[in-house]
């Protein structure tokens, strides 16, 4: 569906998707790596569970929220990747109390 109009001649990096090895250029987003190889949901809606795709890639419509090195609500049309990043599908909305001590 989605593909590259020209294929970069940066180097090649590798990151982990939803434990999954996924091969990418420096320089581009996590969003459009992710484009690229086929995998077009990044998140899954608080109310229903309906899965959402990066819709605006600019980082004004929240869609394509992800979680990146434990790190959740981070925008993949907005964070490029790097070598050995480790990336997971967002469920929902992350518990905002989750990582505080009682």
């Amino acid at each position: 569906m989605f593909e590259r109009l020209d294929e970069p001649s940066g180097a090649r990096v590798v990151f982990h998707f939803e434990g999954e090895v996924v091969s990418a250029f420096a320089g581009e987003t996590i969003a459009a790596a992710l484009l690229a190889q086929g995998v077009v949901a990044h998140r899954d809606t608080v109310v229903s569970g309906r899965p959402r795709a990066p819709y605006c890639m600019i980082g004004v419509c929240f869609d394509c929220l992800v979680e990146i090195d434990g790190v959740a609500n981070r925008q993949a049309c907005r964070v490029r990747v790097r070598d050995g990043m480790r990336v997971r599908r967002q469920a929902g909305a992350p518990d905002p109390l989750a990582d505080r001590a009682p």
